[in-house]
């Protein structure tokens, strides 16, 4: 800052020109008096010239002590305080003196302080709140009224992104929301709660369909002096919620069917007897025969269910020894055999060039996964077709697998069935047509669980009208 802007240096100009003004009015009216009174005018004249210089001397003396004592340590602190506007909030001042520029420069150090202190701790706080964000599993996203996002966090910016690369179907959107913008970020299946929280001014809930998903959603309007300046929302995936309710009410629905079936069967026949309906031995004997079937396919049912519930719980009893599938699926290959030859169906056994020999698997539950697939092959296979067992070995990601293929040429799998044939009383989908109803529609559900723990894979390929094919792969080396 230069001398002359400063306060002191204008105290000083103002101070020498106060200073001359008087000089100046005196010399005018003392002077000619001196010259026309006093006979030594010259030495008197010199002596008021001495005392003008002395004056302005002092003046610049006074002007100097006071740019010493005020003008430097007020530069100083404000040095400081541009120091601190800029953000350097460690600034403090060393003046030390007991005047007032001491006292300012000691309030402005504890000012300081005070501020670094506060400012740590919105940071402290806005760090802690960045983590929270980022450590939330929902997505949260903050919008401005304008619909333009003002902070999210990284599930929410995810999300974003994969929504943006959606096209969206809205019909006239401008006329049922005529506040929205051409740049509005807010996803389209969350502008009715968008406008809804911003005309209502209070929390909004709603669950959101996006493709295949299932979000809910939860909006809540942002106060800034009793006015709303935008709407924060989080989202939270409940796809396998939703998805895992609805197989609830399905089983539940579908374990209410299964066992009603045979229950009023057996209800209605056992009454058949009782009210002596029954006309001859003969028909006594069928009837008891139907309520013995009937019993033993709820038992059946009851059986798989049990086994399902075990393992999906993890507690699978497997006595797990070397295993040569050769001679299982020779076995299994018989057990069809007389099977095939009743229906009419060609049963093909094909081995590999290498059929290896598993080192840890449960004989008993691989039979059982052999069986219920072939059952299903023969359940949907009509008269003169083929169900052929295929053996191989394949290595996958450095693991060495047995591969067997059991393939038929039966009625098929509807493509968007397919998706669905692992599930619990998949038999109930009527989009699959059964040729028989002995089945309880677990068979494939347990087949998966007992793969699964063998460390194994099972898939399903079909063709509607002309076969399906069900690749089991197991680990040949214990895992």
């Amino acid at each position: 800052m230069k001398f002359w802007r400063s306060l002191v240096g204008k105290l000083w100009i103002t101070i020498i020109c106060l200073v001359a003004v008087v000089l100046i009015t005196l010399g005018l009216f003392l002077l000619p008096y001196i010259d026309s009174n006093f006979a030594n005018s010259g030495a008197i004249k010199r002596l008021f010239t001495y005392v003008c210089m002395i004056g302005f001397s002092l003046t610049t003396f006074f002007a100097l002590f006071l740019f010493t004592k005020i003008t430097q340590p007020m530069q100083q602190v404000i040095e400081a305080a541009n120091n601190i506007r800029k953000g350097e909030y460690g600034t403090r001042l060393t003046l030390v003196t007991s005047d007032e520029i001491g006292q300012l420069a000691t309030s402005f150090n504890h000012m300081a302080e005070e501020l670094e202190e506060n400012i740590r701790s919105l940071n402290h706080e806005k760090g802690h709140l960045s983590s929270v964000l980022r450590s939330m599993s929902d997505a949260v996203l903050t919008f401005d009224v304008e619909g333009q996002i003002i902070l999210t966090n990284p599930h929410g910016q995810a999300l974003l992104e994969t929504w943006s690369d959606l096209s969206w179907e809205q019909e006239s959107e401008s006329e049922v929301y005529p506040q929205v913008g051409v740049d509005s970020a807010v996803p389209p299946p969350l502008r009715p709660l968008f406008f809804s929280t911003l005309s209502e001014g209070g929390d909004q809930r709603s669950q959101v369909h996006v493709r295949q998903g299932v979000w809910s959603v939860h909006m809540a309007p942002l106060y800034s002096d009793d006015a709303i300046r935008g709407v924060v929302a989080v989202l939270r995936d409940v796809t396998e919620e939703v998805k895992l309710e609805k197989m609830r009410r399905d089983f539940v629905a579908n374990v209410s069917h299964e066992i009603r079936t045979p229950l009023s069967m057996m209800q209605g026949y056992s009454e058949a007897l009782l009210d002596g309906m029954a006309s001859s031995p003969e028909e006594s004997s069928e009837l008891v025969q139907v309520i013995h079937d009937e019993s033993l396919r709820m038992g059946r049912l009851v059986k798989d269910l049990l086994d399902l519930a075990r393992m999906e719980a993890g507690h699978t009893d497997m006595m797990k020894v070397p295993v040569d599938m050769e001679a299982l699926l020779e076995r299994v290959y018989r057990k069809f055999s007389v099977r095939a030859k009743e229906r009419g169906i060609h049963l093909e056994l094909n081995f590999g060039s290498d059929t290896p020999l598993l080192k840890a698997a449960d004989e008993d539950k691989l039979e059982q996964v052999l069986t219920n697939l072939l059952d299903n092959a023969f359940r949907h296979t009509p008269a003169d077709k083929h169900i052929k067992v295929l053996t191989g070995s394949a290595v996958l990601e450095g693991r060495r697998y047995l591969e067997i293929t059991i393939r038929d040429e039966g009625v098929g799998i509807p493509p968007e069935d397919l998706p669905f044939i692992f599930e619990r009383f998949y038999k109930a989908d009527k989009a699959r047509v059964r040729g028989e109803t002995g089945g309880t529609g677990l068979g494939l559900a347990i087949v998966k669980n007992i793969v699964e723990s063998h460390r194994g894979t099972i898939s399903a390929s079909s063709r509607l009208g002309e076969g399906t094919e069900f690749i089991l792969r197991l680990p040949v080396e214990k895992q």
